[in-house]
């Protein structure tokens, strides 16, 4: 799995065992000639209980090619759970935790994008710098074309880099332009009241453990849209709206009452005090046994 290359960031693999995992059946490095883009084809073992995946700073997209199972995935937050079968793309640099059950037919494509590939594609496309998290719920939402764009690259035989070069930056500039780029909302009015709605809905439902998707379809808007508007009108992405909500009510707990932390962190959408403790911190800058003694 590591490579010795300049564009991409896969040193982190550094002593992770994949063949617990995968096996692998094509790589476009090994197998094309590829230097710009990697390309990788995977069967996967049914069951993983506690598979835990580095974090890189290339875009990583996995598409399912086959077979049938429940995942359940950790990053930074609590266990969100998907059926194995739609494209997924990995928050940079974010380090991940996954486990599920599923069937000897589990297959998947999976395609590296050169963080320094991204950055220039940015850069030529104004120099925004990329919310990533904004980017992966997206993707989450759907994109057939992307869907396509991805089997084709995984499908090409071509031992030319400069097809895998080209690939590479036209997958950046349409993960840019369709999923982490603002538009100017077509109404901001009734857009007003459909952000107001989801954050009243968060504020509501704190203790529950709540999707950009749940959020998004209970204000009848596509994830991708939705995610847009809400940043536009708040400043931030939904995820971390929802975060600081969280943090502003475990404050309030910990100032004002007398709740264990572990039911703090309960009340608040937290799966365990220790998660709790670490998104506190990163916010505060303290511990919430420390807040609370101050």
């Amino acid at each position: 799995m590591v490579f010795d290359s300049e564009r991409f960031d896969l040193q982190p693999y550094t002593g992770f065992d994949m063949s617990r995992y995968v096996r692998r059946t094509y790589c476009s490095w090994e197998d094309s000639g590829w230097e710009s883009l990697l390309v990788q084809r995977f069967d996967h073992v049914p069951v993983a209980e506690d598979m835990r995946l580095p974090g890189v700073a290339d875009l990583h997209l996995v598409l399912p090619l086959s077979g049938r199972a429940v995942m359940e995935t950790r990053g930074a937050g609590r266990w969100d759970r998907h059926p194995w079968g739609r494209l997924e793309l990995a928050v940079p640099g974010m380090p991940l935790q996954r486990r599920y059950r599923g069937d000897e037919a589990m297959r998947s494509l999976q395609v590296h994008i050169p963080g320094t590939t991204v950055e220039s594609v940015a850069a030529r496309l104004g120099g925004r710098a990329v919310d990533h998290e904004a980017m992966v719920a997206s993707v989450a939402g759907g994109d057939p074309l992307l869907d396509e764009l991805v089997r084709a690259v995984g499908n090409a035989r071509e031992e030319d880099d400069l097809y895998a070069e080209s690939a590479a930056a036209f997958l950046a500039v349409h993960l840019l332009t369709r999923h982490a780029r603002k538009p100017e909302p077509p109404d901001g009015g009734r857009e007003d009241h459909r952000v107001r709605a989801a954050a009243a809905m968060m504020r509501e439902r704190l203790a529950e453990p709540l999707t950009v998707a749940e959020i998004a379809g209970e204000v009848h808007l596509s994830v991708y849209h939705f995610i847009r508007v809400f940043k536009e009108k708040t400043g931030q992405t939904p995820h971390r709206f929802l975060g600081g909500l969280r943090i502003e009510e475990a404050r309030r707990l910990l100032r004002d009452t007398d709740l264990p932390i572990a039911r703090i962190a309960g009340r608040c959408g937290f799966a365990t005090p220790g998660a709790l403790s670490a998104a506190f911190l990163k916010h505060t800058g303290s511990r919430p046994s420390e807040y609370r003694n101050s």
